[in-house]
């Protein structure tokens, strides 16, 4: 159920909570969560020890870099099962909004894990590059970064498409980063092809492109959490809910606030109406708010009604 909560300021009526009903399945979308996140798991996993088998045996570091960033993924997979598992909780009295938030300190964990393996990918490259290595068994070095790609890829896809589903951000960001891990495979990839060709510094060279799509990615995932964690939220979603709210008769203005707790979307409404309204008129005017709102923004969760009297 979707609890609004109804509030008359000025006044000392007790705050009512009004049910309606709820477009979302929390525990279905949960349970999606947890089952992208373990095959995604899974199949990172496999990528990056049969890729880490081939770097070490080919001497390439740009297929290193791309192993360890796989198998780093697998880390940062157990971290968003942690966040959504801890956000399951309930509110309490210390925690009186619940644990959702912890989803998006999820987020935190997945970019130190991000940065961590651009420093690791960008010291072993120019290693190389400096110390003039050589790679061995180009052709096999070629399967496995073709093997990355494949494998990231397909891992991205159903993330990207499981998120979007249950508009989780951290899933979102994970998704995006299995996603360049793609594009940093097809880097290691270019990079082989270029010693094949002859050229040896194409390795090392390579290794340093996977590196600054590693930091992209890094940036992009370390800017979406933080926007959230300061509760950033697009603006349409404020002006859909001003929009819908005040649109109902006997509505005099309506301001909105919103912001994300994990994949919560909670809205605020701040309401001017009629001074002689009386309270239960009041509460069927935010019962047909809410129900308005929830029509243009299905991914709101909850919704509180502050009406204040015009003076």
């Amino acid at each position: 159920m979707l609890g609004v909560m109804h509030e008359i300021t000025g006044q000392r009526e007790p705050v009512a909570t009004l049910p309606l009903p709820l477009a979302r399945d929390d525990v279905a979308e949960r349970r999606q969560a947890n089952n992208a996140v373990a095959v995604s798991a899974a199949g990172l996993a496999a990528t990056g020890l049969i890729e880490l088998a081939i770097a070490v045996l080919t001497g390439s570091v740009g297929l290193l870099g791309d192993a360890i960033h796989n198998l780093s993924d697998v880390t940062t997979s157990a971290v968003v099962f942690a966040g959504f598992r801890i956000s399951r909780r309930g509110p309490s009295a210390r925690y009186p909004f619940g644990l959702d938030r912890a989803e998006d300190l999820a987020g935190i964990g997945i970019a130190v894990v991000i940065w961590a393996s651009a420093v690791f990918a960008g010291a072993e490259s120019i290693r190389k590059l400096l110390e003039h290595g050589s790679t061995a068994h180009v052709g096999v070095g070629v399967a496995g970064a073709v093997l990355g790609m494949v494998g990231n890829h397909a891992v991205a896809r159903y993330k990207l498409v499981t998120g979007r589903r249950i508009r989780s951000g951290t899933l979102l960001a994970d998704a995006r980063h299995s996603w360049l891990d793609a594009l940093s495979s097809a880097g290691a990839l270019a990079g082989l092809i270029a010693v094949a060709a002859g050229q040896r510094w194409g390795d090392p060279v390579a290794g340093m492109a996977v590196t600054l799509f590693i930091c992209h990615v890094g940036y992009q995932v370390t800017a979406d959490v933080a926007r959230r964690l300061a509760d950033g939220v697009d603006p349409q979603v404020v002006t859909a809910a001003e929009s819908a709210a005040g649109g109902i008769p006997g509505v005099q203005h309506a301001h909105a606030r919103a912001r994300w707790t994990g994949r919560r979307l909670r809205v605020e409404i701040e309401a001017w109406l009629p001074p002689d309204l009386t309270l239960a008129e009041s509460e069927i005017l935010g019962r047909q708010a809410a129900s308005a709102i929830a029509a243009d923004l299905p991914e709101v969760a909850s919704l509180t009604w502050i009406a204040r009297p015009l003076p």
